[in-house]
């Protein structure tokens, strides 16, 4: 099978570090590679993958700050479209703005909803509902107005998020320090909890940091390590006794979630959008609702099998299943 995998320019594919989407096009391009699938892969020119590179925008937006992003995005995308028909199916992990060529091209599209980022986009998904397939990351992500084919959850590189048995004495927050993914009750768990934390993760809203997330950082309580590689979010998320993942949206999926059970570490998480999906309640970790909650899972955390916590990442959440959940969807739109 022909495959074109199209991957967003905001980061190189895989991410240095942060860069959910292209974090998961690269996953699934080298999945399907080794499967013995013919796959190119449509990013920034300074990608790495064992299949095909085919690459127009010369490095990733988000770090060249020359590259105007509408300007490449539209370089990027055509770049693709104007070759469609030498592919049996693309698979858009771009967001809308490659739906609006979906008419104009022969090659059936597939594309992955990671999330809506506005209801002020839904009107292009709803355009074109009936002329496209849509692939939900989560069941509490799908919106009430499309069509879905399928839900896949994303695949996390087991030999990237090793298992470690061993845990150490302190709480980890792993994700953008965001208002929205609960930096400052984490911080507030652990010190209630009297547990040492460390964040690490893009700063994506800077005026939150200084005024809720700076004046806590003390190098000793409360340590901030910066937005980490993959290697280095490996060896944190492995040795933490817990990932705290206080969120305060309807979060479409949580890699890290999915990062911190493969490496064995449960996850508190406050149960909202998918994480009743990711997370087995006192199995892999502890929904909460409360601060209290999440200080009682706190005292619990050693009721937790770190070895389960893996095997239950490995079976649903790995590259191969899903590889194997994919190639299923690719044959019913070819079928």
């Amino acid at each position: 099978m022909k495959i074109a995998m199209l991957s967003p320019i905001a980061w190189r594919t895989p991410p240095d570090s942060y860069g959910p989407w292209e974090k998961v096009a690269s996953n699934l391009t080298e999945g399907l590679v080794k499967a013995g699938h013919d796959v190119t892969l449509f990013a920034t020119a300074d990608s790495l993958t064992v299949g095909k590179l085919d690459a127009v925008c010369p490095a990733p937006y988000e770090i060249d700050k020359k590259i105007d992003p509408k300007v490449w995005e539209c370089l990027h995308i055509s770049n693709l479209m104007e070759k469609a028909n030498q592919f049996d199916i693309i698979h858009n992990h771009f967001d809308f703005l490659p739906l609006t060529y979906s008419k104009l091209i022969d090659t059936p599209m597939v594309t992955t909803i990671h999330g809506f980022s506005s209801d002020k986009i839904l009107p292009v998904y709803e355009k074109y509902n009936r002329s496209t397939n849509y692939i939900s990351i989560s069941n509490a992500n799908r919106h009430p107005n499309l069509d879905y084919l399928a839900t896949v959850y994303h695949g996390i590189n087991s030999e990237s998020f090793t298992y470690n048995e061993s845990k150490e004495d302190y709480l980890l927050f792993y994700g953008r320090i965001h208002p929205e993914k609960g930096t400052h009750t984490a911080i507030e768990i652990a010190k209630r909890s009297g547990m040492p934390l460390i964040i690490a993760g893009l700063v994506q809203n800077e005026y939150y940091y200084s005024r809720d997330i700076a004046p806590h950082v003390d190098g000793k309580n409360v340590r901030y390590v910066g937005n980490v590689t993959e290697k280095e979010g490996n060896n944190l998320l492995g040795r933490a006794k817990a990932l705290l993942h206080p969120i305060y949206f309807e979060e479409p999926f949580g890699l890290s979630v999915a990062e911190a059970m493969m490496c064995g570490t449960p996850v508190i998480a406050h149960n909202r959008g998918s994480m009743a999906e990711l997370i087995e309640n006192g199995m892999t970790g502890f929904l909460v609702n409360t601060l209290e909650n999440a200080l009682e899972a706190v005292k619990r955390l050693d009721e937790i099998d770190t070895f389960y916590c893996r095997a239950h990442a490995a079976e649903s959440f790995s590259i191969q299943a899903m590889v194997m959940n994919y190639l299923r969807v690719y044959s019913d739109i070819l079928d």
